[in-house]
């Protein structure tokens, strides 16, 4: 289940495939937005931003979050259709 940003460039799809890997895993461990951001030292905010493809995550931001996530940064990239 795809969701394409209106105006989309090809790094805003990325970004949105991304964000759709890593909502659907969270959502898997039924963690809420604020328990991921938390448990992974990242504003809600702007957690909620990186999940719809709206912020570039960094590297250290993914190895966070896959380490809540109970699972590898690759795994969530290859999830994301990397």
């Amino acid at each position: 289940m795809s969701r394409r940003v209106s105006g989309t460039s090809p790094d805003s799809e990325i970004l949105a495939r991304l964000g759709e890997a890593i909502r659907a895993r969270r959502r898997q461990l039924q963690l809420s937005q604020e328990e991921l951001a938390n448990q992974s030292g990242i504003d809600r905010s702007h957690m909620g931003k990186i999940e719809r493809g709206e912020r570039n995550v960094t590297l250290l931001n993914i190895e966070r979050v896959a380490k809540v996530l109970q699972t590898a940064p690759s795994q969530l990239l290859g999830e994301a259709g990397f």
